[in-house]
């Protein structure tokens, strides 16, 4: 037995050199196959605050991510792009009141084996107040004035307390909470959710606030007065249109008008619109824009501007006409050469208003081949329209090009002289 104990003593280095080589061995045939890397970790790290008291609020502004600096075997690096949140910081608050704080981030990283080399910032400032709630009556800011010859009751609300929550030094700055109720040429019952605001004494918003609840209905009955009445306004036509003319539109701004009437049972008679005076289109042929007066009956009166604006369009009735066998003239070429045309007559087809289709002759229309610097020879020119009536277009010619043969001009023949 001791003779056993001093043969393993004193082998007892070799056994452990053995082991060392071995294991550095591994080591090396591991880092050879999975070499450690050295980077920036390049995936967002945001701030998670723990401990904090439930009647403290954060204030400041947390950093938006912490950078890390890692060292790791190149298989780790593939883990911690995959894994959901392989790397943490963390701020402890806890046993912290109001005030201005300094407080360490502490990393945790799940990931095996990873060495965090470094990590910036290492501390952030933060400052927490004391959460602050009170309630308050709500307000309602009207908005313009409802249309005239309307009237509205006082508006009921869903909720008239709001509660307001956050940092106290937010709280404070409230003066009042309220909604806008925009009642403008309203003419029925307003029902509309509308968005609470707190505002301070300066009537600015105070924003980073609770508001509860953050909505409001409101809910204002707007009657009319008694004498007074919504109508539509008719426009009365004594005179229509030219012939060859067309009416398009009309249209009347506003539309309708409110009326009044010392006695109501006048306005209640009405028949639902109001005519306007005769208005006269036998010579008009454009468009345009006339102010006309109401034609009231006796006693009752608008409300407002005593005329409308009436849009009234006008357009020319479209039509065609295909005038056949017109003749095809050329011009351009030298007095010692002369042209033959073939076709020598050609078809148009002409549109425009039919007042002016009707109108039309042959005389109005010139129809020329221009062969300007051409010498003997055979061409295809096109024919050329010229239309002496305005508003008028020609559409097609049918044929369009012909073909001309130009030659000598033929020689004329002289006149006899008679001897007396």
């Amino acid at each position: 037995m001791i003779s056993l104990l001093r043969t393993i003593w004193k082998n007892l280095p070799t056994f452990l050199l053995a082991l060392v080589v071995a294991v550095a061995a591994w080591i090396s045939a591991v880092t050879a196959s999975d070499p450690t890397v050295e980077r920036t970790y390049d995936r967002v790290v945001p701030v998670e605050i723990i401990g904090q008291d439930p009647t403290t609020i954060l204030t400041s502004d947390l950093p938006d991510q912490i950078n890390f600096t890692l060292s790791a075997p190149t298989s780790i690096w593939e883990l911690l792009s995959s894994e959901q949140k392989p790397i943490r910081a963390l701020v402890d608050l806890s046993g912290l009141g109001p005030g201005t704080h300094i407080v360490d981030i502490q990393p945790q990283i799940s990931v095996k084996p990873v060495r965090l080399v470094s990590y910036s910032p290492r501390s952030i400032e933060i400052t927490l107040e004391e959460v602050a709630s009170k309630s308050m009556p709500l307000t309602v800011v009207k908005r313009g004035d409802v249309a005239i010859g309307y009237i509205a009751d006082a508006p009921t609300l869903s909720n008239s307390t709001i509660t307001i929550s956050g940092p106290v030094s937010l709280v404070e700055q409230v003066a009042d909470v309220r909604i806008v109720l925009d009642q403008s040429n309203a003419q029925s019952t307003i029902n509309r959710s509308l968005t609470v605001q707190a505002v301070d004494a300066n009537e600015v918003p105070v924003s980073g606030l609770t508001i509860s609840p953050d909505k409001v209905t409101v809910n204002q009955v707007i009657t009319q007065r008694g004498g007074f009445r919504n109508v539509v306004v008719k426009v009365i036509i004594s005179q229509n249109v030219p012939t060859g003319y067309r009416l398009t539109n009309i249209t009347v701004s506003p539309p309708a008008v409110t009326v009044f009437s010392s006695d109501p049972r006048l306005v209640n008679e009405l028949p639902g619109y109001v005519e306007t005076t005769p208005l006269d289109l036998s010579q008009s042929k454009d468009d345009f824009e006339i102010p006309l007066a109401l034609n009231l009956p006796a006693g009752i009166s608008v409300v407002g501007d005593q005329t409308v604006q009436v849009q009234v369009g006008i357009a020319a009735i479209e039509g065609s006409i295909t005038l056949t066998r017109l003749k095809v003239n050329v011009i351009g070429l030298a007095d010692n050469l002369a042209g033959t045309i073939s076709p020598e007559t050609v078809d148009v087809i002409i549109s425009g208003p039919l007042a002016l289709i009707d109108a039309l002759t042959t005389e109005d229309i010139i129809l020329t081949v221009d062969l300007t610097g051409v010498g003997r020879g055979t061409y295809q020119r096109p024919v050329i329209a010229k239309l002496t009536v305005a508003d008028l277009f020609v559409e097609s010619i049918l044929p369009e090009s012909v073909e001309i043969v130009v030659g000598p001009a033929p020689t004329p023949t002289p006149t006899p002289r008679v001897k007396p």
